[in-house]
């Protein structure tokens, strides 16, 4: 009997949210399961994005045989670009996903480069010695897709991010049936999203918002500035229907905003009747109550949209006094204080501001499965193993617990970013890890990688200070020409008092070097900055970042 067994390397979205990334190898062929991003955290001070560490791939590039995209959200598809860079396969997803990445990677440009494959829901597709097929779900944006990959050691399912809808407002529900047909023909592996393992009951469905959606439309007496994630189409579709109904025209404010309506637009998925669409410049030609902002930023990003708007500080998008603002979106962790920041400053401008009020009714749903949907997929795929997959670790768990609380499952993993899980048509087994990590982008740039180290150097600048010690060196003599100069910055000290005391340490140091040392530049350096830090530590407790200068004169 043969001895080989599947891999599955998760390299990002396991144990974190965002950077979804997973591997599945047989063998001498590997197929990768998205490519997402995630966004910094705190601490991680100057950088724009966080992407997945893909050495594994890169020490494999000959054996990887194409990256498949469940759906078209940043912590799925953002890191593509950085990928694509440097492993340049082919890429599958569905006509929407793919019409999504265009942008993307012509915005990096490496469209003409790169190789997209549409797949189509119901239709299976062949890489390697892998079989896959595409399976409907609903989420919060369009065309997403479960996969269904049929290995040598048997079926394993990856259902993307999901929840159960079966009234999706694009009339393509969630396909139930092609589930319950997987069941029947016996799903070794479930790979499932676990974002609301910890949330009881189900999932509105998206049309859940529209009841309160519409009442705030019928109320509002000034103008609606609407905002959503721009990959909300379901939502955006929505708010355009109800200006409609209203008598309101719909301006579209925001590149984000724009472009995913167009290509929303384009594929059929939104129908703005002729006469609704007005240009963001032709919102002082009508009345208040006769307009509708869709707008981005939900997240309060400083350059967005919406907070631009917020400080007065759009060029077509005024908020004034009595202008209703609907923010219909969840808060994503770690946004909470620009998020609330941009809320006060709509307040400043006494607009009437609508976020995440579920007394009176919805204004957002969440596109993630709650538990008893999660126990609904498992009992009709009925999985021999299940893996819980996108979560933090806590979320992994409860996973597992609901799982397991089914009572179809023989045995669950609990995987970590790089931990490889060996499976065959009788076990599953964590074995080794590879190497995995995050990678820091500074500036969106696909090439400008952020060191640990420089991180750590922001971090110390911003919790300690700088200290620059001045010494000035004559050109040609090599001889100090002047007193050493000291500059402090964010020290929460008396800068003064010390300062004095900081120029004689350097000058000591200085006189107490040979000249053989005071010709070694580097050297000299390193003794002053040394000396000082001592001196700065022990009289005022604190650990600046010291650093000497010389100065040629």
């Amino acid at each position: 009997m043969s001895t080989d067994k599947l891999k599955i390397i998760p390299l990002g979205g396991l144990g974190e949210f965002g950077m979804n990334c997973m591997v599945v190898q047989w063998k001498d062929d590997i197929i990768v399961i998205d490519a997402g991003l995630m966004f910094p955290e705190d601490d991680m001070l100057g950088v724009d994005i966080v992407v997945p560490d893909i050495s594994y791939l890169l020490e494999n590039r000959d054996k990887v045989r194409g990256i498949l995209l469940t759906h078209a959200h940043e912590d799925h598809i953002g890191g593509l670009p950085r990928i694509l860079a440097q492993l340049n396969v082919p890429v599958y997803g569905t006509e929407f996903t793919l019409s999504f990445l265009e942008g993307k990677l012509e915005e990096h440009k490496l469209l003409d480069d790169a190789d997209l494959i549409e797949i189509v829901p119901g239709e299976d597709f062949t890489l390697g010695p892998f079989t896959i097929s595409a399976i409907r779900v609903t989420h919060s944006l369009v065309d997403c897709v479960a996969l269904a990959v049929r290995t040598p050691v048997g079926l394993i399912v990856h259902t993307g991010d999901f929840k159960i809808d079966l009234s999706s407002p694009d009339g393509k529900p969630f396909d139930l049936h092609s589930f319950a047909e997987l069941g029947k023909e016996g799903v070794l592996l479930l790979l499932q999203d676990s974002t609301n393992a910890d949330r009881p009951g189900y999932t509105p469905g998206e049309m859940a918002v529209k009841p309160r959606l519409d009442e705030l439309f019928s109320r509002a007496d000034r103008r609606i500035f609407f905002s959503c994630f721009s990959s909300s189409i379901h939502r955006i579709r929505m708010a355009m229907d109800l200006a409609w109904k209203h008598g309101r025209k719909v301006a579209l404010v925001g590149r984000s905003m724009d472009n995913a309506a167009e290509i929303a637009q384009d594929l059929g998925y939104i129908h703005p009747p002729e006469g609704l669409l007005i240009h963001s410049g032709q919102l002082r030609d009508y009345e208040p109550s006769k307009v509708c902002v869709l707008i981005s930023g939900t997240q309060g990003e400083p350059m967005s949209a919406l907070s631009r708007a917020a400080v007065d500080n759009h060029k077509h998008a005024k908020i004034e006094a009595g202008d209703t603002v609907i923010m219909s979106s969840r808060v994503i962790p770690g946004n909470e204080k620009p998020i609330y920041h941009m809320i006060d400053h709509l307040y400043r401008r006494q607009a009437k501001v609508i976020h995440d009020d579920g007394t009176n009714g919805l204004i957002h749903v969440s596109g993630h499965a709650s538990q008893e949907e999660l126990r609904l997929m498992v009992n009709l795929l009925k999985p021999k193993f299940f893996v819980p997959v996108h979560g933090d670790y806590r979320h992994l768990t409860k996973h597992i617990e609901v799982a397991r609380s089914t009572g179809v499952i023989e045995q669950a993993a609990l995987l970590e970013d790089g931990e490889v899980l060996e499976v065959d048509a009788n076990s599953i087994r964590k074995t080794e890890k590879v190497t995995t990590g995050r990678v820091l982008i500074d500036s969106g740039s696909t090439s400008d990688v952020v060191e640990e180290l420089i991180i750590r150097d922001r971090r110390h600048l911003s919790e300690a200070g700088l200290v620059l010690a001045i010494i000035t060196i004559g050109k040609n003599t090599g001889l100090q020409v002047a007193a050493p100069e000291i500059v402090m910055r964010g020290l929460a000290v008396n800068e003064m008092q010390i300062a004095d005391r900081a120029r004689e340490v350097i000058q000591e140091t200085l006189d107490a070097s040979s000249s053989e040392e005071k010709r070694d530049w580097m050297l000299i350096k390193e003794k002053v900055r040394a000396d000082l830090k001592r001196y700065i530590q022990k009289s005022t407790g604190r650990r600046p970042m010291v650093m000497p200068v010389i100065l040629e004169v």
